[in-house]
């Protein structure tokens, strides 16, 4: 049995009810010690709980949230033989992408879960959360960065946020579960990413260097402009139709993303679609986005291509480097 570390980074798991709403209970640590000892799950392995000094309601997580969960966790890698981060529901798919970009070489498991109903109340999702987690966290063939949630486990740089209230409120739309619990719990080894030397690269990010232009029918150049013409924006996630077709015949918006393009700015094209890919050449609009220099983003999730993006745009300063490594997987996070 290993040792695992419990980083509680906030999020409705360690919340309690107020008459202002949820808001996190001072005493969780505490209340997760009890009701794991109270469970009677036999071989959960040893573990410490630290808290961040000033929990994150994820709504109000930035990108200088990400190196601080990863510092952390590198702080205590020798110490540990896995990681489980306890995160807010809504941007735990962001932030479980982005630490699976800055642990590029890892070789024990690191586990975001957390819950829908806070675990001081009835009918609690967080513990068997917690528990699968925990267990999880100590199969060493798990190298890499991996949400569990509501008896599923999803490789975090594949895994989106789809229900607000349901129980089961992630999917990996474009990559299969890498293991679903049911009477044994084992991940399917031959999805995993294997074991990697160790390699940490964590950045200091600048929250307004990446933004997200979402087109819509009737957009106007001046709303994309609006978001593009500023000398901090270094890339943007564009969120596209079908295959990633843009409104070709609105020229004005064709020439802000190309004046974009030209000064420096990368941007990503993704598709507001779930489920499958861009592919820029299926259509003569979509073609359009390759004349002019936008880079295909492939079947990223949102998440991904705007954690990914930012981490690139941290670490690299030439945007054609940028370009071409948003189009290769780096850590399983799109298909090659």
């Amino acid at each position: 049995m290993g040792r695992v570390l419990i980083l509680h980074t906030g999020g409705t798991i360690g919340c309690r009810a107020t008459p202002d709403g949820h808001k996190p209970d001072p005493e969780f640590a505490r209340l997760l010690r009890r009701r794991l000892a109270d469970s009677g799950e036999p071989e959960l392995p040893e573990f410490d709980v630290i808290e961040l000094h000033t929990l994150i309601d994820s709504a109000n997580l930035t990108p200088a949230h990400w190196s601080q969960i990863a510092g952390l966790l590198v702080i205590h890698w020798q110490d540990y033989d896995g990681f489980l981060v306890l995160h807010g529901t809504d941007t735990m798919a962001y932030s479980a992408a982005a630490l699976s970009f800055m642990l590029p070489g890892q070789d024990k498991p690191v586990i975001f879960t957390g819950s829908q109903i806070p675990l001081s109340e009835r009918r609690s999702d967080g513990l068997d959360n917690v528990i699968n987690s925990l267990h999880l966290c100590q199969r060493a063939v798990l190298a890499e960065v991996c949400i569990y949630f509501n008896g599923r486990l999803l490789r975090g740089n594949r895994t989106t946020k789809l229900k607000a209230t349901e129980l089961d409120a992630f999917a990996s739309p474009n990559h299969p579960p890498l293991g679903v619990a049911g009477i044994r719990l084992e991940p399917e080894s031959g999805l995993l990413l294997p074991p990697t030397p160790l390699c940490f690269r964590i950045p200091e990010f600048d929250p307004e260097a990446v933004t997200v232009l979402s087109l819509y029918p009737g957009i106007s150049a001046r709303a994309a402009r609006a978001l593009l013409d500023d000398e901090r924006v270094r890339g943007a996630v564009m969120l596209s139709f079908g295959v990633g077709n843009p409104p070709d015949a609105n020229t004005e918006l064709m020439q802000v993303l190309a004046a974009a393009v030209e000064r420096g700015q990368v941007i990503v094209n993704r598709t507001h679609c779930l489920y499958g890919k861009v592919d820029q050449g299926t259509y003569a609009t979509g073609n359009s986005l390759n004349r002019i220099g936008v880079t295909p983003g492939g079947d990223l999730t949102l998440e991904a291509a705007f954690a990914k993006l930012h981490y690139l745009l941290a670490m690299e300063t030439d945007p054609g480097r940028v370009r071409e490594l948003m189009r290769q997987p780096l850590r399983g996070e799109m298909s090659g």
